[in-house]
């Protein structure tokens, strides 16, 4: 079983729940940050004591307060932490449930474990430690397991989910190209914008845009 752990939430109910269940693993020393900037800094001093922390449990959200930070969110630090120690097993420990920031956490992050906070926290929790532990796949809540197994959302990369998102607020395709030239996405001229939100309709079976976006939220990804 894993020796050294950090758990990186702002919130102290959480911590004590991860502690309860690393100290039933037998899990000998188990350090705490309540900012993603702590975190990292936390994880660059135990590499440089060639002590590294083998395992990271994570929230994805951090309420911001009067200290300032570089790091904002659980996305940010698993990125920079990945970055100082790529063999550290990371499992995110959140509320999150929308499928394409999931999923993205999986695909692009390459965390080890998702346990969404609920009902059944403590036994998932644990189980999830256990299956990183042993590099088990699909190491993800029960109810959120069909996220892994379903491919509706594979294809969808973030051009897309951007695409959405400005449609799901109005702005109009002709704004969407003066945004996309602004922010530096590309492909961003107006055929392009129109033939991938035609793909979209397409591949949705979606009616117009409208109903593009209203399906898009139902399965999460925005």
């Amino acid at each position: 079983m894993f020796t050294k752990v950090l758990i990186a939430d702002d919130i102290d109910f959480n911590d004590l729940g991860a502690a309860q269940i690393l100290n039933e693993l037998d899990v000998l020393e188990i350090q705490y940050a309540k900012y993603c900037d702590e975190a990292l800094l936390k994880v660059k001093k135990a590499h440089l004591d060639g002590a590294p922390f083998q395992l990271l449990i994570s929230d994805l959200s951090f309420k911001a307060d009067h200290q300032l930070n570089q790091l904002n969110s659980g996305e940010e630090l698993i990125a920079a932490v990945k970055k100082q120690c790529p063999n550290i097993k990371i499992i995110v420990f959140s509320i999150e449930d929308r499928a394409h920031r999931v999923k993205l956490l999986f695909d692009e992050l390459n965390i080890d474990g998702y346990v969404i906070k609920g009902r059944n926290t403590i036994y998932d929790l644990k189980k999830a430690i256990q299956k990183t532990y042993n590099n088990e796949p699909e190491n993800i809540s029960p109810e959120l397991l069909y996220l892994l197994q379903d491919k509706t959302t594979s294809e969808i990369d973030n051009y897309d989910v951007q695409l959405i998102k400005y449609l799901s607020i109005g702005i109009s395709q002709e704004n969407i190209e003066a945004e996309f030239k602004k922010e530096g996405i590309s492909p961003n001229s107006k055929s392009s914008i129109e033939k991938h939100i035609n793909k979209l309709k397409i591949y949705f079976k979606a009616n117009n845009t409208v109903h593009l976006v209203a399906i898009a939220k139902d399965l999460g990804i925005i």
